[in-house]
């Protein structure tokens, strides 16, 4: 390919428009107090400071003994948490979650909505609801009114037969939860 005169006179212009573009495009103003890497407002740590503390509410060692196993390990922490438990009765899966502006109607339909088996009890003088898939008898989940609202809720699955019942696992950790709670 070959430059003629009038292609490189039409490319300056348009070099030199998109440069001025460009450097427009980068020189904006925004507002607000500029602060060092790190730095954080006044009082901004403290509503962190206890993130994630809620996966520790009931020790490792008390899940365990709810749902008769004798060793634990941690999973996941984050919006849930996990815990595999190793015990007589094989291997169990232990989750405990805290929604903070959840509702326990909602956790109620849901459940009917998947076809688990609802019950209605109380744990530690809170209303809460035993959720049982009718496909595995192994599993039972809990939820109940969280001591500043919300809810809270373990979900309890032995993975083997021969297995004590889920749901007095699931009501033995929602009663720790809601005692130490209090």
């Amino acid at each position: 390919m070959t430059l003629t005169r009038t292609s490189t006179l039409a490319a300056v212009p348009t070099a030199v428009l998109a440069g001025v573009l460009l450097l427009a495009g980068c020189a904006s103003t925004v507002a607000g107090t500029p602060t060092p890497v790190g730095a954080t407002e006044p009082g901004a740590s403290s509503r962190f400071a206890a993130l994630l503390t809620e996966c520790d509410v009931v020790a490792p060692e008390k899940i365990a003994e709810a749902v008769g196993g004798d060793s634990i390990e941690r999973g996941f922490f984050g919006a849930i948490c996990r815990w595999t438990v190793g015990g007589p009765s094989g291997p169990v899966r232990v989750t405990f979650n805290w929604f903070e502006t959840g509702g326990l109607d909602i956790e109620r339909r849901t459940s009917e909505q998947l076809g688990y088996a609802v019950q209605d009890i109380t744990v530690e003088g809170r209303r809460a609801v035993l959720s049982r898939p009718p496909q595995d008898p192994g599993s039972c989940g809990i939820s109940a009114g969280g001591p500043a609202g919300g809810v809270v809720g373990w979900w309890v699955q032995f993975q083997s037969a021969g297995h004590p019942d889920p749901c007095d696992a699931a009501v033995a950790l929602a009663k720790l939860t809601l005692n130490l709670s209090a």
